[in-house]
């Protein structure tokens, strides 16, 4: 069942058993990259070829860091899907203006928390967006969507990822943006520790000039 189109990748949920082929209860999630019409089918190929791999090695490697990410069951370089477990929560976007400011603070220093682990193991999401965020009933919070991210242990890299979470806040919960992304920061410094400064300071360079480059497709939601 097609759960959402998107530019570069559509996402589809479907039975465990239908698309293992073994024996298992529950849904998956399947992310399939189709081709561009547009591109050089050689290089098209290639495009998704790379980004398909880099995306399940990066959530493996995040979950390793510390964040919770989706199991990766199958990677098909061929067909360019990732086939991984499906999440059953909702949606950051969609909860966070309407909890109380105590459990909002919280949960907000828990996503700049995951935002350090990632940091630390040289890993920038690329779309750091509260819609890019799943919210389970134990209060955990997945990271999820990482097609724009890569291994960047950067200053900029770090700091334009922080800046995209600032934007993304201003845009869908303007109401609340300053107590969130204070929220953020506060548990980005504890969990990053030494150097998590110089990252901030990078964010506020990057507001102040007004200029980074966003790679293709980057939107809140």
């Amino acid at each position: 069942m097609l759960m959402k189109k998107g530019a570069e990748a559509n996402l589809y949920l479907e039975p465990f058993a239908r698309v293992l082929h073994r024996a298992g209860e529950g849904k998956v999630l399947v992310k399939h990259r189709i081709s561009k019409r547009y591109r050089i089918l050689e290089i098209d190929k290639q495009l998704r070829e790379s980004r398909t791999a880099l995306e399940s090695k990066l959530f493996v490697d995040a979950k390793r860091a510390g964040v919770p990410t989706p199991l990766v069951y199958e990677v098909d370089r061929t067909d360019m899907r990732i086939v991984m477990e499906f999440i059953d929560g909702i949606q950051v976007k969609l909860v966070l203006d309407k909890l109380k400011p105590k459990a909002r603070r919280k949960l907000c220093e828990l996503i700049g928390r995951q935002v350090a682990r990632l940091h630390r193991a040289g890993i920038v999401h690329g779309d750091l967006t509260t819609s890019n965020m799943i919210l389970t009933r134990e209060g955990k919070v997945y990271f999820v969507d990482f097609g724009l991210g890569e291994y960047n242990p950067s200053l900029e890299a770090r700091g334009v990822d922080l800046h995209l979470l600032r934007r993304a806040l201003q845009s869908i919960h303007f109401r609340i943006t300053d107590e969130a992304y204070r929220a953020v920061l506060a548990g980005y410094k504890r969990e990053f520790g030494e150097g998590a400064n110089k990252v901030i300071k990078r964010v506020e360079e990057i507001e102040r000039r007004g200029r980074y480059v966003p790679k293709e497709e980057r939107a809140w939601h």
